[in-house]
C-alpha cells in the first residue's frame, strides 16, 4: 500500500513539473465576415475556403477557427488558409578574411503575433583593417602626456601593423566650451590661459581635428609635435562634445569601412546633458557634425550631448571607445562604459607612457567580444536572440552576445523576429558592434489571405463569383449561395429583419435567417420546440419546482409559466385561496398588496400579514393638520370645501377624544388642534376623528415686559457702579495708610554731602577803581 501512494506522488510530480505543457491554440474571433479579419485576428486563426461549408443560415465566422477544429469540422487541408510566418533568403555568401557574418541577406514573412526564425553565422578573421582616432584632452594637467604622445606616431603604427593587416591613425584634441563659467573668458588669458604668465599655451577651444586618418606614423608625429597645451578653469572637461564631432563627421575624419576604435586620454571627468545651462547654453546637443576649418564653432551654442545621445551616434557609424585615463578617473569611466557598447576602459600612466599596450589590449578585448545588435526598430516588431558561445547558450536576449571568442572560431545566434501588428514592408540592419559586417533584414506581415481558387460555372449558384469561399453576389441576389432575390434590399437589410432588435443575434441564435425570415432550428427530442416570429421562445426554459417545470401544474410558454386553473404562482407552486390573506374586516390584505399563493405581498412599506402598517411612512399627524383645521373652522366661520386638502378622508366630529393616541398639532393661530387618525382599507384612505376644542396660549402683557426690562437694566447698571465706587474706595485707603506707615520709619541722615557747596555772590562797581 505504501509503494502505491509513492508510485502516485512520482507519477503526479512527474505530470505537472516535468512533461512540458503544450501550446494551446486558440484562436479568438470578433465580428470576423471574411479571410482578411479572420487572419489578422489572432495568430492561430485559419480559413476554411471550402465551398458550401456553412449550412443555410449559418454566420460564415465559423470558417475562422484553429486548423485542428476546422478539419474536425470537415474542412479539408487543402482548402484550410493558414499563412505561418517564415523566413527564405539566396544569398550565397561564404565566411572569409573579408567576411566574418553570414548570411547578410534575409527575408521574412511575418503573421503577426508568430515568430520567424533564421540563424547567423560570425567568425572573427585574423588580421582585419583598424582605424584609431587619437582624441587627447590639451587641458594644462595633460602637459606631460602631450610631450610623450608627440613621439607615439610609428610606435601606435607599428603595434596596430602586429595585429592587422592594415591600420590607419589619426589624431584630435579638445579643452572645453570658451565661455564662464568652464574658461576664464578675460582677454589676455583667451589669449594664453597657462597659470604663469612665462609659460606659452595655446587659446582654449571646444574641439580641434588635426590629422586625418593616414597610415603615415612620420605624419602623426609631425602634426601633433605641433601641438601646446591649453587650459581650462574647472576640473570636468568637454569631451564628449568633441567624442560626439568624431562621431558624426565621418567624412572630414576619414574613417574607412573598418573596424573604428575612438581613444579618449584624458586624467579628470567629463561634462554632460544639463550643464551648459551654467552658462545660459539651453539648446539641446543636435548631433549632428559642426567642423568648420576643423573646429567645432558651434560649441557655445548647443549643450553637451547626453552619455545616451553618444552612445547612439557611435554605435549608428561602428566606432568603439577605449577610455585611456589616469587611476583616479577608472571607476568613473568603468561607470560610463557600462552605458556605451563595446567600449573598454585601460588605466594610463601619470605620463601616457604605457598607452600603446593599453590600446593593443584594449582591441584585443574589443574585438573578442561579439554583440549582435539591430539597432532602433519600430515598437510593434519584436527581435530576441539565442547565443551559442563554445557550447554554452543564452535564450530570448535582447542582444546576441558572446566573450572571449577566438581568431577562426565560429559562433552562432538564432534571432527569432515577432510582428504584434500589420505593418507596412520595411527593413532593417542587424551588425555585431564594432564589425563593418551587417545583414539587411526584410519585413512583410502576412496580414491578407491568398485562396488561389478555381472558378466554378455553378458556384454560388451561377449569380455571384467565390472569393476564398464566400459568395459575392451579383446584384439583386443575396445570400450564402446567392439563393434569395433581394427586391431592393441589401443582405444587411434582409439579415436585420431576422433581429428581434438592434445588437441582438440573428434568429435569437436559435434559427437560421433564410431570405429575410427565421427558420428555427429543431431539437432532437421531439417535445422540446423553438418558436417565434425571431425563434425567440421554447417551451423548456421556466422555472421549476421540485425538480419539476411550472411544478407540473402548468405549461411553459416563452419563458413563463401558464398555470392550469386553480394554481398560480411564478412556477405554479401554489394553489389559489385568499384565506390567509384577510384581515378582521374581511379585506385582502386591506388593499394595500396582493395575494400570493395565500400569503400577502405588500406594497413598499407596509408590513405583513396583512399589510395595515407602515412603520417606515411619513407621520400623518402633520400631514393632515391643514385638514383638521379647515373642517374646525368652517363650523365657526361660513362653510368651507376641504375635499382639496383632504383627499381621501372621511371626517367625523367628537366632543370629547377618548383615546390615548391623539394627534397634536398646532393650527394657523398657534392653537392647539386634537384629533385622531385611522388608516382604512385600501390606498390613501383615512377616517379622521377631531374635536372644535382648541388650546389657545394667551396674548403676551407687553407693557410688563418693557418696563420690567428697562427697571431690570437701570438697577444692574447702579449696582455697577456702587461696586466700583466700593471697589475704589478700598483701594485708595489702602494706599494712604501704607503710606503714612513709610514716612514714619523714615530716618534723615544729617551729614554734610562733600559734593554741596554753598553759592556765593561777588559784586564790583565797574566804576570803582579802589582809591
Amino acid at each position: 500500500m505504501e509503494m502505491r501512494w509513492k508510485y502516485l506522488i512520482l507519477v503526479v510530480l512527474y505530470v505537472f513539473f516535468i512533461v512540458p505543457a503544450a501550446p494551446s491554440k486558440v484562436c479568438t474571433k470578433f465580428k470576423v465576415s471574411n479571410c482578411k479579419e479572420c487572419i489578422q485576428s489572432g495568430p492561430f486563426c485559419a480559413w476554411c475556403k471550402q465551398p458550401n461549408f456553412t449550412n443555410a443560415g449559418e454566420p460564415d465566422s465559423v470558417r475562422c477557427d484553429t486548423d485542428e477544429i476546422l478539419g474536425q469540422r470537415g474542412c479539408k487541408e487543402v482548402d484550410i488558409v493558414y499563412p505561418d510566418s517564415r523566413s527564405f533568403g539566396t544569398d550565397r555568401t561564404r565566411l572569409s578574411d573579408n567576411v566574418q557574418l553570414i548570411p547578410r541577406m534575409i527575408s521574412l514573412d511575418l503573421r503577426p503575433g508568430k515568430a520567424a526564425e533564421f540563424d547567423v553565422t560570425f567568425r572573427r578573421a585574423q588580421g582585419y583593417p583598424v582605424d584609431l582616432y587619437y582624441l587627447m584632452d590639451l587641458s594644462y594637467s595633460m602637459l606631460d602626456d602631450l610631450q610623450n604622445v608627440k613621439s607615439l606616431g610609428s610606435d601606435l603604427l607599428k603595434a596596430l601593423n602586429g595585429i592587422t593587416k592594415s591600420a590607419q591613425i589619426g589624431f584630435g584634441s579638445f579643452v572645453d566650451k570658451t565661455v564662464l563659467p568652464f574658461v576664464n573668458t578675460h582677454p589676455e588669458k583667451l589669449k594664453n590661459p597657462c597659470p604663469e604668465k612665462n609659460e606659452n599655451c595655446q587659446p582654449p577651444f571646444s574641439f580641434k581635428h588635426i590629422l586625418n586618418l593616414t597610415a603615415n606614423g612620420k605624419e602623426f608625429q609631425d602634426q601633433v609635435g605641433k601641438q601646446g597645451i591649453s587650459g581650462n578653469l574647472d576640473a570636468p572637461e568637454g569631451g564628449l562634445d568633441a567624442m560626439m564631432q568624431v562621431a558624426v563627421c565621418g567624412d572630414k575624419i576619414g574613417w574607412r569601412n573598418v573596424t573604428r576604435l575612438l581613444v579618449y586620454a584624458t586624467d579628470d571627468g567629463f561634462h554632460m546633458a544639463g550643464d551648459g545651462k551654467l552658462a545660459s547654453i539651453l539648446v539641446p546637443n543636435d548631433g549632428q557634425c559642426h567642423l568648420e576649418d576643423n573646429l567645432y564653432k558651434r560649441s557655445n551654442e548647443f549643450d553637451y550631448p547626453s552619455v545616451g545621445q553618444l552612445a547612439q551616434k557611435l554605435s549608428e557609424n561602428n566606432i568603439q571607445p577605449v577610455f585611456a585615463v589616469t587611476s583616479n578617473m577608472v571607476q568613473t569611466y568603468k561607470n560610463l562604459s557600462k552605458l556605451i557598447p563595446k567600449s573598454v576602459v585601460g588605466e594610463l600612466s601619470s605620463d601616457s607612457k604605457n598607452v600603446v599596450q593599453l590600446i593593443t589590449d584594449a582591441y584585443q578585448a574589443l574585438s573578442s567580444e561579439v554583440i549582435l545588435d539591430h539597432g532602433t526598430t519600430p515598437d510593434f516588431l519584436e527581435i530576441l536572440y539565442d547565443s551559442i558561445c563554445s557550447g554554452d547558450k543564452t535564450e530570448n536576449q535582447l542582444k546576441g552576445m558572446c566573450s572571449n571568442v577566438k581568431i577562426g572560431e565560429e559562433i552562432k545566434f538564432k534571432v527569432k523576429v515577432t510582428a504584434s501588428k500589420c505593418l507596412q514592408a520595411q527593413s532593417f540592419a542587424i551588425r555585431p558592434l564594432g564589425f563593418t559586417d551587417t545583414l539587411v533584414v526584410s519585413v512583410k506581415t502576412l496580414c491578407d489571405c491568398e485562396c488561389d481558387e478555381t472558378p466554378q460555372p455553378e458556384d454560388c449558384n451561377s449569380k455571384g463569383n467565390i472569393q476564398c469561399g464566400i459568395c459575392s453576389c451579383r446584384e439583386g441576389f443575396v445570400g450564402k449561395n446567392c439563393e434569395c432575390r433581394t427586391g431592393g434590399k441589401t443582405s444587411q437589410e434582409l439579415e436585420q429583419t431576422c433581429k428581434k432588435e438592434n445588437g441582438s443575434a440573428v434568429c435569437s441564435g436559435s434559427g437560421d435567417c433564410i431570405c429575410g425570415q427565421c427558420i428555427c432550428h429543431t431539437n432532437e427530442d421531439p417535445s422540446k420546440k423553438i418558436y417565434g416570429q425571431y425563434c425567440q421562445c421554447d417551451n423548456w426554459n421556466c422555472e421549476l419546482f421540485e425538480g419539476k417545470l411550472c411544478a407540473g401544474e402548468g405549461a411553459c410558454d416563452c419563458g413563463v409559466c401558464r398555470c392550469n386553473e386553480g394554481f398560480e404562482g411564478s412556477a405554479c407552486q401554489c394553489k389559489k385561496s385568499t384565506s390567509n390573506c384577510k384581515n378582521q374586516r374581511g379585506s385582502v390584505c386591506s388593499g394595500r398588496g396582493k395575494c400570493e399563493c395565500n400569503s400577502c405581498i405588500c406594497k413598499p412599506g407596509y408590513l405583513q400579514p396583512f399589510c395595515e402598517f407602515c412603520p417606515g411612512c411619513p407621520s400623518s399627524c402633520s400631514k393632515f393638520g391643514p385638514c383638521v383645521e379647515c373642517y374646525i373652522t368652517q363650523e365657526d366661520e361660513s362653510p368651507k370645501n376641504c375635499s382639496n386638502l383632504c383627499p381621501g378622508v372621511r371626517a367625523q366630529r367628537v366632543e370629547e377624544l377618548k383615546r390615548e393616541t391623539v394627534c397634536k398639532e398646532k393650527d394657523s393661530n398657534n392653537c392647539w388642534m386634537q384629533y385622531i387618525i385611522v388608516e382604512d382599507d385600501g390606498e390613501d384612505k383615512f377616517t379622521i376623528t377631531y374635536t372644535l376644542k382648541r388650546e389657545c396660549p394667551e396674548a403676551p402683557n407687553f407693557v410688563a415686559i418693557v418696563g420690567g426690562t428697562t427697571a431690570g437694566v437701570i438697577f444692574i447698571g447702579l449696582a455697577c457702579l456702587i461696586i466700583w465706587k466700593i471697589i475704589t474706595e478700598i483701594k485708595d485707603r489702602n494706599e494712604y495708610q501704607r503710606f503714612e506707615k513709610e514716612r514714619m520709619n523714615s530716618k534723615w541722615n544729617p551729614g554734610h554731602n562733600p559734593l554741596y557747596h554753598n553759592a556765593t555772590t561777588t559784586v564790583q562797581n565797574p566804576n570803582f577803581s579802589g582809591e
